[in-house]
């Protein structure tokens, strides 16, 4: 989830910093950014789930516990005065933040099977190289013997998966 006025996450103006927010106050923050006019993103999942015969959809958050906050030190002050932070986190290196989180975006807005997985460290770095998640990169590993990429947030060490086949990938030097 994005403000209405930015089409991309590499399209948002400003120093990013990462919120570590109280349970479940991920979409209240990011509605109160967006009612300062700040930058955010929060990445969000669709599902639907069947409950008791009737089909409902949802949206799951990706990291839950973290909004990404693009913008002055004014917009993180008035995220701090929300009372739903419990801390932020500084981003020292901005290009590979903003380059991790367009690839979630990327992955997130093609419609693709996202899953949340366990920080990897482990495997080679990849890169997609055709079809619509071309110049996705990631981390590849082996699940139920198929090819997964870990798309990594290093930040807040925490990471999604995307099943994709072994063919459309080739290694980052």
């Amino acid at each position: 989830m994005l403000p209405s006025s930015a089409g991309s996450v590499r399209d948002l103006v400003g120093y990013w910093w990462i919120a570590h927010t109280k349970a479940r106050f991920e979409k209240a923050l990011a509605r109160d950014m967006l009612r300062f006019g700040a930058g955010y993103y929060l990445p969000l999942l669709g599902r639907i789930t069947v409950r008791r015969g009737r089909k409902s959809k949802s949206l799951k958050l990706l990291f839950p516990s973290y909004v990404f906050i693009c913008g002055t030190d004014d917009d993180r002050s008035a995220a701090l005065k929300t009372n739903r932070i419990c801390r932020t986190i500084e981003v020292s290196d901005q290009t590979a933040l903003i380059d991790e989180l367009a690839n979630i975006e990327k992955a997130i807005s093609s419609q693709a099977q996202l899953d949340p997985y366990p920080f990897a460290v482990e495997g080679r770095r990849c890169r997609v190289s055709a079809g619509s998640l071309e110049g996705l990169e990631g981390v590849v590993v082996r699940r139920a013997g198929t090819s997964v990429l870990v798309l990594q947030v290093d930040m807040i060490a925490q990471a999604s998966t995307l099943q994709i086949d072994a063919d459309l990938l080739s290694p980052v030097d």
